[in-house]
């Protein structure tokens, strides 16, 4: 059987919309008609293979041109119309968080469960993961899959580009003049570090460090507890994230480093004397790879603790874009677009 992707963007003049196009040229994947939707952006010529398209209107769209449709336009936009795309036949990619803890939703990441690709029976909605999820459920599955893990604390140190466009340019105004005042977040980005990514919920952790509590119960293990802190950072590009984990299992240094480096997605960075560890400047700039280092084992108080430092790509990486296209590439496989 042969697949035929008929694709609609939804956001595709954004920034995570402009590094799918971009990667589904790179992956040389076969768009047999594309058709980038928007609302406050209709109107707007853009370039996907060579080839100008202008935005059109999402309300007015005819579903019978297309098999699926990638919505990157955030929470609202997917609420309104993301499950009416279901219901005329197309499949959903969504990367909002408006459907993720649904129970009829998969939350998918192919590496750990694409396996839920393939038990679809039908047009239905897809979520993809929070980013700060995504590059650490990778790096995190191998030492699950071996080991263990029981316990996990997270502090994430989060790029501008993860809140769009806006904030990326708010924090090189600030940079540029430490007079303007804040817009996009709660306080000035520039020059500072913001302990608080999204709202902040009842029990006083924000909603994007409850995200990574819910997410990696859904997809790796319901069992494994999870504390994280959520920081937003005066970087442009590339999630970091500090990782300190529990195994029930013992292991050491080697043995961690031998779990990453046979995985897929997985570059480890990780040479102390050499001052060899990944950042986002050196490292999350249009790349696939999720990158870890700094990675340290020891046994305290007779509990085999990991301890490792992680970096990827935000938006064109494995936090967004590509684990999208990865989505698509997988109902590909599993003959679910014909």
């Amino acid at each position: 059987m042969n697949s035929q992707i008929n694709l609609a963007l939804i956001g595709a003049s954004g920034v995570v919309g402009e590094k799918i196009m971009t990667l589904l040229e790179n992956r040389a994947t076969k768009i047999n008609n594309f058709y980038p939707l928007g609302d406050s952006s209709v109107g707007k010529e853009l370039v996907f293979n060579d080839s100008a398209y202008v935005i059109q209107d999402l309300k007015d769209f005819d579903h019978s041109k297309i098999n699926i449709a990638i919505f990157s336009a955030g929470s609202k936009v997917a609420k309104e119309h993301a499950r009416n795309f279901v219901d005329n036949g197309i499949y959903v990619i969504d990367l909002s968080s408006e459907f993720r803890y649904e129970d009829d939703v998969p939350l998918i990441i192919p590496e750990i469960n694409g396996e839920e690709i393939n038990k679809l029976r039908g047009p239905s909605l897809i979520a993809n993961p929070n980013c700060s999820t995504s590059q650490l459920l990778m790096a995190l599955n191998p030492i699950h899959k071996e080991l263990k893990v029981d316990i996990l604390n997270v502090s994430t140190y989060q790029a501008v580009s993860g809140t769009g466009k806006q904030a990326v340019q708010e924090l090189k105004n600030q940079i540029k003049d430490s007079s303007i005042n804040q817009d996009v977040y709660p306080k000035k980005i520039a020059f500072n570090v913001i302990p608080q990514c999204d709202i902040f919920l009842e029990n006083n952790f924000t909603k994007e460090e409850m995200k990574l509590v819910w997410e990696t119960q859904k997809i790796l293990d319901k069992n494994i507890e999870v504390q994280a802190t959520c920081v937003r950072v005066p970087v442009i590009n590339g999630h970091s994230e500090a990782v300190f984990l529990r195994t029930i299992k013992e292991t050491t240094r080697e043995k961690v480093i031998e779990l990453l480096n046979n995985s897929s997605g997985i570059k480890v960075i990780d040479n102390p004397e050499s001052l060899k560890y990944p950042t986002p400047l050196e490292n999350a700039n249009d790349t696939e790879d999720v990158f870890v280092g700094r990675i340290r084992s020891q046994i305290i108080n007779s509990e085999n603790w990991t301890s490792m430092w992680i970096v990827a790509d935000n938006v064109y990486g494995k936090g967004a874009a590509l684990n999208t296209v990865q989505i698509l590439e997988g109902l590909v496989e599993n003959n679910k677009l014909c």
